[in-house]
């Protein structure tokens, strides 16, 4: 059975030079059965990530075994050819890559869950419920929000934010909630396009050295008419009638706002390593981690103090809620929130990286960037590329591009970030957040809901590029 397998895998394979982003093999793979092989894998494991919400499997399962098993047919292949030391550069390059982006989106998504446990969402929830807009203002407000905030938090987390707002107010209106959902995607993911920090796509290009962090501000404008035309067109359809809603107030827990500030300091910190050291801005990353340890070091050391003088304060006001509140608080804990990140997330990411790295060693991306960057004009490569992310989902086709390399102006450099950010909410599956909004908001903001209005973000995102030509031009030379 083993000389079996052995004579399988090595069938069909036919020297020459295969492309991938630092390495040269003298294998190619693109039409032999291995190749084929790690193409049918790869396929059928991303449909089963389009399938989550239905089958209710994680996506970083599939991915994870697919990456597996691709490396473990790269490696036998090039083990027999006497050339395993091409695969494990290639193995190690990608894991480098993996592992920067995985760190500083550990940090940012430790720092975020910090904020959530100090009950800031929380407020800025209440607050919104509190001052009674009707259904129509409640779509403008929580689009523009997701729009300023997902630059900062990133879209994912912004759009559970403000879907959370949606669903408490809205109550059993699934309409509102279909068509408010659509509205969050969209604005969150066009706000996360003209930021480092609003997309994993807009931090891959950012860490791979292709634009620098003043450098994605030619993309705001773009990015607002991306988000402010399709909801001007929805916003007809949302009644003006106001929802009944309970208003309760939330106090933040101490620390809150501090956290905020230490997390801005902590974006300063990476952007500094990167712009004047040129180091991975993941280095600064980790010292702001160091930061909220600190922090949370000097949170607890204080709190028997904090504790004491805040339950004096509630005896002498005779205030027995606020002494049962200070009764269940808890010592602040760095590490209880890292465990809180969204690992299913940070998970498919590496399944993703590892895929499409063992497909750039097969050749594939070698072809497809000969296609699409040498015999197209790179402005319709890249329109392209939106529309394919929408489908297949942003992260991998942004890192399938930027391992192809393509040489390009920082036009159009510009321009794959703006379409692999505002593509992704042309269908509900082509981004994170509208992924994770069908499981928050389940039943209610659908795929099919979604697809109803996909004329109307198209025209979104054509409007976009067109803009992002006519005021960026002189980038594109």
């Amino acid at each position: 059975m083993k000389l079996q397998w052995s004579l399988f895998l090595t069938l069909l394979i036919l020297p020459f030079s295969s492309h991938s982003s630092s390495i040269n093999s003298e294998l190619t793979l693109t039409n032999s059965t291995v190749g084929y092989t790690a193409l049918i894998i790869f396929a059928i494991a991303y449909a089963l990530v389009m399938l989550e919400e239905y089958l209710q499997l994680r996506k970083s399962k599939p991915v994870l075994l697919a990456a597996g098993i691709i490396w473990a047919m790269l490696g036998y292949v090039y083990s027999q050819n006497g050339q395993i030391d091409v695969a494990k550069a290639a193995l190690d390059h990608n894991l480098l890559e993996y592992a920067e982006l995985l760190l500083f989106l550990l940090v940012a998504m430790t720092y975020i869950n910090a904020m959530e446990e100090r009950r800031l969402f929380d407020a800025l929830q209440a607050w919104m419920v509190g001052k009674g807009f009707s259904f129509r203002s409640l779509f403008w407000l929580t689009g523009i929000l997701a729009f300023f905030i997902s630059p900062i938090a990133d879209n994912l987390t912004t759009a559970l934010l403000m879907c959370a707002v949606v669903m408490k107010v809205a109550g059993d209106n699934s309409r509102f909630i279909n068509i408010a959902c659509i509205n969050i995607v969209i604005a969150a993911n066009a706000g996360g396009a003209f930021s480092p920090f609003g997309d994993i796509t807009t931090l891959m290009v950012w860490q791979a050295g292709h634009v620098s962090f003043a450098q994605f501000m030619p993309l705001f404008i773009p990015s607002v008419v991306s988000y402010v035309l399709p909801a001007l067109i929805m916003s007809r359809f949302v009644p003006n009638t106001h929802p009944n809603v309970v208003h309760h107030n939330v106090e933040l827990k101490r620390g809150a706002r501090r956290i905020v500030a230490l997390f801005i300091l902590t974006i300063s910190t990476a952007v500094a390593f990167h712009a004047v050291m040129h180091f991975p801005p993941v280095v600064g990353m980790m010292m702001g981690l160091a930061y909220l340890q600190l922090f949370g070091f000097f949170l607890r050391k204080t709190l028997k103090a904090s504790l004491r003088k805040k339950a004096s304060i509630a005896i002498e006001k005779g205030d027995e809620n606020a002494l049962k509140r200070l009764g269940s608080v808890v010592p602040f804990d760095v590490f209880r929130r890292v465990s809180h990140a969204e690992w299913d997330t940070l998970l498919f990411f590496y399944g993703v990286v590892m895929c499409v790295g063992g497909l750039s060693l097969l050749g594939y991306l070698g072809m497809v960037s000969e296609v699409m960057y040498t015999q197209w004009n790179p402005i319709w490569a890249n329109v392209m590329v939106g529309i394919l992310s929408a489908i297949v989902d942003n992260i991998p086709v942004m890192f399938a591009v930027l391992t192809m390399d393509p040489s390009m102006s920082m036009g159009n450099w510009l321009l794959v970030t703006l379409t692999a950010g505002v593509g992704g909410s042309l269908l509900s599956i082509g981004s994170a957040a509208g992924v994770a909004l069908m499981g928050a908001a389940h039943g209610k903001y659908t795929f099919f809901g979604h697809l109803k209005w996909m004329p109307v973000i198209a025209l979104g995102y054509a409007a976009s590029i067109g803009v992002h030509l006519m005021l960026n031009k002189g980038l594109f030379t």
